[in-house]
């Protein structure tokens, strides 16, 4: 088949476009780049045939075995089960390995998989005297491949990092059984297809980084509601509106910059008040900004440059006493900027050209940092033409007619339910205890009507459990420094593992 009429294929069937991938373009992608692998030469004719194989071997048998069938050697002594399923699911990792120039996964033999390169073992957190696999750090590995659905053998996996490699494919269905994942790193890879869902089924994952990658479609909304700290998904493909449950997310830092988001910048947003970093550049976002973000004071990065925002600067911006980088340069803003922006006490760099302002306060031009260009700014240097400025500012700005949703404040949480009082039944009093004695001579015999049936013995009191503890794995996090509280062991690897 000529390839202008599988390229016409594509265009029909997203079946033969995949096909067209991954026989035409997977080398390129995964193994033989010019960023990738021209420090390591071509591949053979044999390697090319055998990368093809594989991965199409992937994509037929996706929910189930994708050849990477690994038997274990009866004369092996694992020190117990766990680490047993570590080692097929390693193996099955490194049978799925393609290219590894650096020779990263060269000492994956034997047993011992903690002496492995890349591979952490610690306490199990539900029992302390067995050993098991915690982290895996293979970034900056170079290494191409896919990941193999046996890694969700790995049920103790807490730190999970491979960027900066060439993994293909997606993520594994069976990535589900990884309940104590805390941390996933897949960036810098070549990841590609919906955005990943088993990743909302994680319930301990506090930080996500997917930037740099090539996944598509939306983003679901479930993702803000999730109790993450961190969420890092740019550089890739997306393409949807942000929902109206943004601002539901507690992260300290998300990064959204460069993929096709449009619509409006949610007024929810102004409900994150732990956000310390938002990126939002390069997008398509198309509204004014919400007043609500001036309620944000412990934003310390606010960047929303190269969209298609309009309307004025909001004077509560002035209200961001945290801010030290503003960015809304390449937007379509105009008015005055507010001088209470520009008296921020910590504020570093402030830009804001390449817009339609019209007025400039004497005290911005103080600042350590800022850049005012092409603007509508009197006697300042390097601004629009008078006509430009004249054209775009014939044209006001109604932020209604962006129909954005209006801003609903979170609500604080409920107090957590009192427990219920403890309710202690007194025992019912003994029985009389008579004693016979000779009875005197009988009267005439009365007629007694049958007494009432005794009453059931009392229930025994209830017995009330104590409100379960607190997870006994808490985190905090201060952007790319995570670190687990709940054991020394963690500690110890995180020491280890470069973050």
């Amino acid at each position: 088949m000529k390839k202008t009429n599988i390229i016409d294929l594509h265009c029909c069937s997203s079946f033969c476009y995949l096909l067209f991938l991954l026989v035409s373009v997977f080398v390129s992608l995964c193994s033989c780049d010019e960023h990738y692998a021209s420090s390591h030469g071509g591949l053979t004719d044999k390697e090319v045939s055998y990368i093809k194989q594989r991965q199409l071997l992937y994509y037929r048998d996706e929910f189930g075995d994708r050849g990477e069938n690994v038997t274990v050697d009866p004369s092996l002594v694992f020190e117990n089960p766990r680490l047993r399923n570590a080692y097929i699911a390693l193996q099955a990792w490194k049978k799925a390995i393609l290219s590894d120039p650096f020779n990263l996964t060269a000492d994956w033999v034997g047993s011992e998989v903690c002496d492995y390169t890349g591979v952490y073992c610690a306490p199990a957190l539900d029992n302390k005297r067995i050993k098991t696999v915690a982290g895996i750090d293979l970034n900056h590995g170079d290494i191409a491949g896919y990941l193999p659905e046996e890694l969700g053998l790995l049920t103790d996996l807490a730190l999970f990092h491979i960027n900066s490699n060439r993994f293909c494919g997606t993520v594994p269905h069976k990535f589900i059984k990884l309940k104590l994942m805390f941390e996933l790193d897949l960036s810098n890879n070549r990841f590609a297809g919906k955005f990943p869902e088993v990743i909302l089924k994680l319930p301990l994952l506090k930080f996500l980084d997917l930037r740099f990658n090539e996944f598509e479609g939306t983003v679901p909304k479930e993702l803000f509601d999730k109790d993450l700290d961190a969420i890092f998904i740019n550089h890739n493909r997306f393409r949807f509106n942000l929902p109206d449950n943004f601002g539901n997310s507690p992260v300290s830092v998300i990064v959204l910059a460069n993929n096709k988001f449009h619509g409006c910048v949610p007024a929810s947003l102004g409900n994150m008040t732990s956000l310390e970093e938002i990126i939002l550049m390069n997008n398509g976002f198309r509204s004014c900004l919400p007043e609500q973000i001036g309620g944000l004071r412990n934003m310390t990065v606010f960047d929303v440059s190269f969209n298609e925002l309009m309307g004025t600067l909001p004077e509560q911006i002035g209200g961001m006493v945290s801010l030290e980088q503003l960015n809304v340069a390449h937007n379509m803003l105009s008015g005055k900027i507010p001088a209470s922006i520009c008296r921020l006490p910590k504020l570093e760099n402030f830009t804001f050209s390449y817009n339609f302002f019209t007025g400039e306060p004497p005290v911005c031009l103080g600042l350590r940092a800022f850049d005012d260009r092409r603007n509508c700014l009197p006697a300042r240097p390097l601004q629009r033409s008078a006509a430009q400025c004249r054209s775009f500012l014939s044209r006001p700005v109604d932020c209604n007619s962006f129909r954005c949703a209006p801003f609903v404040p979170s609500l604080p949480s409920p107090p957590p339910p009192s427990p219920p009082p403890v309710v202690v039944l007194s025992p019912p009093p003994p029985s009389p205890v008579f004693i016979p004695q000779s009875p005197p001579p009988p009267p005439p015999p009365p007629v007694y009507s049958p007494p009432p049936p005794s009453p059931p013995p009392p229930p025994p009191p209830p017995v009330y459990s104590p409100p379960p503890p607190p997870p006994s794995a808490t985190a905090t996090s201060n952007r790319s420094i995570i670190r687990f509280t709940s054991t020394a062991t963690f500690l110890l690897i995180l020491s280890r593992i470069s973050l």
